[in-house]
C-alpha cells in the first residue's frame, strides 16, 4: 500500500499532485521528458554538431553554453520523472523519493543570453530550449503540489462573472 492510498483510507485529503502523478497524465509527461532528451542528445551529437560549426564566435560560444545548460536542465528533470516513476512502480518509498529530489535540482529557468544572440542561435536548438523550458515549468509545478507548496486553485463558477456584476452597477440592474 502506498503512502497516498494509506492516507485516502485514513479519510485523509490525497493532494492533487498526488493523484496526478500516478495519472495517465504522469505517464504522459514522463514519455514526452525522455523523448525531449533523446531528442536533444541526438540534435546535439548530430546536426547540431553541425550547425554550431557554421556560427560566428560569440555565437558559438553562446551555442555551447546554452547546450550545456540544457544539458543539465534535462537531466535534472528526467532525475525528477524517474524518481516519481519508481514511487508509482513500488519500486521507492516516499521517503526514499524525498531523500533523492534532494539531490535534484529544478533550479530556476534563466539565461544570461541576449535575446538577440539566442535569437542568432539554430532554429531547432532554440525550439528545444524553449520547449524544455515549458518541460521544467510544469515539473516545478507539479513538484510544488506534491511538496503541499501549490494548491491548485478551484475554477470560479463563470469566468465572466465579474464582469457582468460591474456591467450590472454600471446600468444600474441589480
Amino acid at each position: 500500500m502506498t503512502d497516498r492510498t494509506a492516507k485516502a483510507e485514513d479519510g485523509g485529503a490525497v493532494s492533487f499532485g498526488a493523484r496526478l502523478v500516478g495519472s495517465a497524465a504522469f505517464t504522459s509527461l514522463f514519455r514526452e521528458g525522455m523523448a525531449l532528451v533523446e531528442e536533444t542528445a541526438a540534435y546535439l551529437d548530430g546536426d547540431g554538431r553541425t550547425e554550431s560549426r557554421s556560427l560566428g564566435r560569440p555565437e558559438s560560444i553562446a551555442y555551447a553554453t546554452e547546450s550545456m545548460r540544457l544539458t543539465t536542465r534535462l537531466m535534472q528533470i528526467a532525475s525528477w520523472l524517474l524518481v516519481q516513476r519508481a514511487v508509482n512502480d513500488g519500486e521507492m518509498s516516499a521517503d526514499q523519493a524525498r531523500d533523492e529530489k534532494r539531490k535534484v535540482r529544478l533550479s530556476p529557468i534563466t539565461s544570461t543570453l541576449s535575446p538577440e544572440i539566442f535569437g542568432r542561435l539554430p532554429e531547432r536548438l532554440r525550439d528545444i530550449v524553449e520547449r524544455a523550458g515549458r518541460l521544467q515549468e510544469r515539473v516545478q509545478i507539479l513538484d510544488a503540489q506534491l511538496d503541499g507548496k501549490l494548491v491548485a486553485e478551484e475554477p470560479s463558477r463563470n469566468p465572466l462573472e465579474g464582469q457582468m456584476e460591474l456591467l450590472r452597477q454600471a446600468f444600474g440592474r441589480g
